[in-house]
């Protein structure tokens, strides 16, 4: 009689548990987790409610510093006031909440995946959350900054730019969130070839098609000028490169 190594052993049991487990089962541990999600991210937002006012005023740093002494931010809205700050809350709240939602999610399919898969996923969950709030610095501290001086400095000289609060925080959400997922580039393109989609040879003998592709998807993600193309294209190329470069090391 032939034995099984002991990890083939569990993953065929585990395997037979999983197959075994009725739908309604998985569905009853998926609403678990989304309960846990849903209370963290109430009690955060509860937490940072009274702060509202200040970190819609850091956010609009940027903005403030740009414009003339003689120019404001307005509301044209009279829920604008309240609401721009309330959406900012439940923003800055989805971010604090980004981890333990990735690792609710890294909990619930678990069980599924074989001891290799298990070592594999969670390195890349911890690096697509750093990468994720590394895009949203990005964004913050350079971006943003180059972007707003950019149209602001091309402003005649007869218009006084004054931008809505509603408006402003539309377009920083919109610009936090295209670097925040344009910096999981790298982990997509990791995923890619440790999956056996692509290999690392094909990538490189279409690089020249990935990059123009990358200023092809800048030109209608970001505001209509070339720095805001430039500025998003040209991390989405060197972090594609990053990727590539960690593939060929893994099949190394």
């Amino acid at each position: 009689m032939s034995i099984l190594p002991s990890t083939q052993t569990s993953n065929n049991t585990q395997k037979i548990q999983l197959e075994e487990m009725p739908i309604t089962r998985h569905l009853v541990i998926l609403r678990k987790h989304l309960f846990k999600i849903v209370g963290v991210l109430l009690g955060l937002f509860l937490c940072l409610l009274p702060f509202a006012t200040q970190t819609y005023q850091l956010l609009s740093e940027p903005l403030r510093a740009q414009l003339p002494e003689s120019s404001t931010m307005i509301a044209t809205d009279v829920t604008a006031t309240f609401m721009a700050p309330f959406k900012l809350n439940f923003f800055i709240a989805l971010l604090i909440a980004m981890p333990f939602i990735l690792y609710q999610l890294w909990v619930f399919i678990r069980p599924a995946l074989y001891a290799k898969e298990k070592s594999l996923a969670l390195p890349l969950f911890i690096s697509s959350i750093v990468l994720f709030y590394s895009g949203i610095a990005f964004a913050y501290l350079i971006a943003l900054p180059s972007i707003l001086h950019f149209f602001i400095s091309v402003s005649p000289e007869t218009v006084a730019p004054m931008t809505d609060i509603n408006s402003y925080l539309a377009f920083c959400l919109k610009l936090f969130l295209v670097f925040g997922f344009t910096f999981e580039i790298p982990i997509i393109t990791l995923l890619l070839i440790l999956i056996g989609i692509v290999s690392t040879q094909t990538l490189v003998e279409k690089r020249r098609f990935i990059v123009v592709g990358c200023f092809f998807v800048a030109m209608f993600v970001t505001p209509p000028d070339a720095l805001s193309m430039i500025m998003l294209a040209v991390p989405m190329w060197l972090l594609f490169e990053l990727g590539l470069a960690a593939g060929k090391w893994i099949e190394k």
